[in-house]
């Protein structure tokens, strides 16, 4: 099956039920299919071949979803990329991934100059929203509802390259993440196996579709879901769209989760139509977990992965999160391997660990990529020994439940202890004055690292420093505590909406001539 297939299905059961729905606008699951099928035959006449690569750049919209259905409906591969990046990341991974079309959104118009001087084998730039100069042509001045449908030019193979995405770069120049229509199916049949819905998902679009929120939106369409877009997420819009709108399905990262959490207005709220908020990316607060499942209902559905195994290696839906006492059943876990996931706990040598050890998380199985486009010793080096290596420190206990330590490189030697930041980070984050924090290594004669640590208070609230000190002592003991915290208005982020620990860490390292 292709991608556009898991789309046709939704349209087919859903024929007159809200597909998409932005601001004051709804269209229909007929709407929309029209709507792929003319945005194919526009770019399929406009030279587009079949398995090329089309990209949309473009913030949460209507218009940019339907682009991204009419790449895959002319049987070409869509190339997932971030409006918020800079300008010569976006360059350079147009550049790596062989895009030949682009959407353009108007916000965006004028990174175009740029790419057409740094991106020769982008054949057509189409602006999205309105007309502009800049773009080759606008989308609704070519585009032709007359109801023809587009060809099927490609078999569906499982092999078949479905879409693109990017490792974000952090360790160097980004690489292309190649996902086959067979890890496409992984994907929905492990979404659907770890949160089954009772009515069709109502999906509230309020993180960037750019990156997992977008996937998901696709993916809930297979079951003829309404998608609900949000430009950006707000915590008052989300709690007004989930009251209109009734949603019972939305995606966050933690920290828009703790943004929410901290909204005047949330206690008021009826979150009764919510079935799952599922939050993946980086590990959650405990008591903040806590405090969403008193607010929220028993909704949370805790979830790892990672763009080389998208979104749902492990599962814990919101049953598994409580025990009969009504506590945390399995704190800080984030699951158990999915129906289609072998996932196990490696050394450094390639021997599987027993429960209880630390080591590296790998997997197997379809959810896996099919490579790094274009990149054979990258693929090799993520792939040894049979397993493909997440990068990220965990453990499992004696019952398959697993639990994320750290990210590999974001460990800590001091002393010739090892410190993982997010050990840390989660004792800070139980401070009740404590909105968000990130904690780093810095270079140190003593002790060979440093732990710092940056935390950004509550709003209204300010933190104690020394007090806040005296409570991560209690609770990580001499080792780990941080040799200093700082207060900071507001941390670094990704693109993706996750605490930068490496921006952090630049000017340190960089002062002492090393770059980590």
């Amino acid at each position: 099956m292709r991608m556009i297939d898991y789309f046709d299905r939704g349209a087919r059961i859903a024929h007159d039920r809200p597909c998409m729905i932005a601001g004051d606008v709804e269209k229909t699951y007929a709407h929309v299919a029209a709507r792929t099928h003319a945005i194919a035959n526009l770019l399929i006449a406009d030279g587009f071949a079949a398995g090329a690569h089309g990209a949309v750049l473009s913030g949460n919209a209507m218009v940019a979803f339907e682009a991204v259905l009419g790449i895959l409906r002319a049987d070409g591969v869509w190339a997932m990329a971030n409006n918020r990046a800079s300008v010569a990341e976006n360059a350079d991974l147009f550049d790596l991934l062989d895009v030949d079309t682009l959407f353009v959104h108007s916000e965006v118009a004028g990174r175009i100059a740029a790419f057409r001087a740094g991106c020769p084998r982008i054949r057509r730039y189409i602006a999205l929203d309105r007309p502009f100069p800049e773009a080759d042509f606008f989308l609704e001045d070519r585009v032709v509802a007359d109801g023809a449908a587009a060809p099927q030019r490609r078999t569906g193979a499982p092999d078949e390259l479905g879409f693109l995405a990017n490792t974000g770069g952090t360790t160097g120049r980004s690489k292309g993440v190649m996902l086959s229509n067979g890890n496409w199916q992984a994907l929905v049949s492990s979404l659907v196996a770890s949160m089954p819905m009772k009515v069709p998902p109502v999906n509230l679009v309020a993180a960037p579709m750019t990156h997992a929120a977008g996937p998901l939106a696709l993916a809930s369409m297979a079951l003829g879901g309404t998608v609900v877009i949000l430009p950006k997420f707000d915590p008052a819009d989300v709690i007004a769209a989930i009251e209109r709108h009734r949603v019972t399905y939305m995606f966050l990262p933690p920290t828009a989760i703790y943004m929410l959490l901290a909204h005047p207005g949330v206690e008021r709220a009826d979150f009764s139509s919510l079935e799952y908020i599922s939050y993946a990316g980086a590990p959650m607060s405990l008591d903040r977990l806590k405090e969403a499942i008193r607010i929220f209902g028993p909704v949370m559905n805790a979830s790892f992965g990672q763009t080389e195994a998208p979104m749902c290696v492990t599962a814990m839906p919101p049953h598994e999160h409580l025990n009969a006492e009504g506590e945390l059943a399995h704190p800080g876990s984030c699951g158990r391997p999915n129906l289609l996931s072998i996932v196990e706990i490696m050394d450094d040598e390639g021997h599987i660990l027993p429960p209880g050890e630390r080591g590296e998380i790998v997997v197997r199985g379809p959810l896996v990529m099919a490579g790094y486009y274009k990149n054979r010793q990258a693929t090799a080096e993520v792939s040894t020994f049979g397993w493909h290596h997440t990068g990220d420190i965990g453990v499992r206990d004696e019952h398959g439940w697993f639990y994320v330590v750290d990210r590999k490189k974001d460990m800590i030697i001091s002393g010739g202890f090892n410190v993982y930041p997010a050990e840390v980070e989660k004792a800070l984050l139980a401070h009740e004055a404590v909105q968000d924090c990130a904690v780093i290594g810095i270079p140190d004669e003593k002790w060979g690292e440093a732990v710092i640590a940056f935390v950004e208070p509550r709003a209204g609230a300010q933190c104690d420093l020394a007090d806040l000190m005296m409570f991560a002592r209690d609770a990580l003991g001499p080792v780990k505590t941080p040799k200093r915290i700082e207060q900071v208005e507001s941390l670094p982020r990704t693109n993706a909406g996750k605490v930068s620990r490496a921006e952090l860490r630049k000017p340190y390292w960089v002062q002492a001539g090393k770059v980590i």
